[in-house]
């Protein structure tokens, strides 16, 4: 992967200016380019993360990446494993998720002030989780979450707002077979939930042992054309 290309920069909040990082398609088209905020792993706005914004981007999206624990620790980059592992364990326990889904919806704002009339989520991980207690809210256009472990006790039957989608690894012991199975009873008739054989928990960091690459290009076809039949066609609702 190449170095990241975008940009750091705020955004104003009532606590405080929310540390960002921003990246858009490098070819610019007439129009606003579809608009994405995308949600970290418990390990912060690391390279990886930078990457994946930068992926979207080259792939036609303008994306804003919020440092979602600021308000705790900002500047969070952090590794896998060992002392990294359990800092990123310690601040994510720390976390309070009204708060973080504010700081998204912020994010969401911004985006739509700039011009860009449908805003979707994507998130990782906790981002994950994140992304799907956000498209309950009033003011999305569609979500996808990868591996959020945890969503089926949310109690969301009845509550999401917009297009779903989920990715999740077969293998992955935070979420079961169990789980799954719970999470499309609960969901709208027809949401998206894939779980792909072979695969774990971050299956798609190319950064980490888990990484599995096929499962990984499965899950962005998917996801990239979903939301570009419902960000760009405006179809989906």
């Amino acid at each position: 992967m190449k170095e990241p290309r975008g940009t750091r920069m705020t955004l104003a909040t009532d606590a405080g200016d929310m540390p960002c990082y921003t990246v858009s398609p490098e070819t610019p088209g007439d129009t606003p380019p579809p608009a994405l905020v995308l949600l970290q792993e418990i390990f912060g706005t690391n390279l990886h993360i930078r990457e994946l914004a930068d992926q979207w981007a080259d792939a036609g999206f303008r994306v804003i990446v919020p440092d979602l624990f600021w308000r705790i620790e900002p500047g969070v980059e952090l590794g896998y494993d060992g002392d990294d592992l359990e800092r990123a364990r310690a601040i994510y326990a720390r976390l309070d998720w009204d708060l973080a889904a504010e700081d998204v919806m912020t994010c969401v704002a911004a985006l739509r002030a700039e011009g860009h009339d449908r805003v979707g989520l994507l998130g990782f991980c906790f981002g994950g989780k994140l992304a799907t207690i956000c498209a309950t809210r009033p003011g999305l256009d569609a979500a996808v979450g990868y591996y959020g472990v945890g969503i089926e006790k949310l109690g969301i039957a009845g509550k999401v707002a917009c297009p779903l989608m989920l990715h999740f690894g077969a293998e992955d012991k935070g979420t079961p077979p169990e789980a799954i199975a719970e999470l499309r009873r609960q969901l709208p008739e027809g949401t998206p939930v894939f779980a792909y054989e072979g695969a774990g928990h971050g299956f798609n960091n190319w950064r980490k042992a888990a990484y599995d690459a096929p499962s990984a290009q499965r899950a962005f076809a998917r996801s990239l054309t979903f939301l570009r039949k419902i960000l760009i066609d405006g179809d989906g609702r």
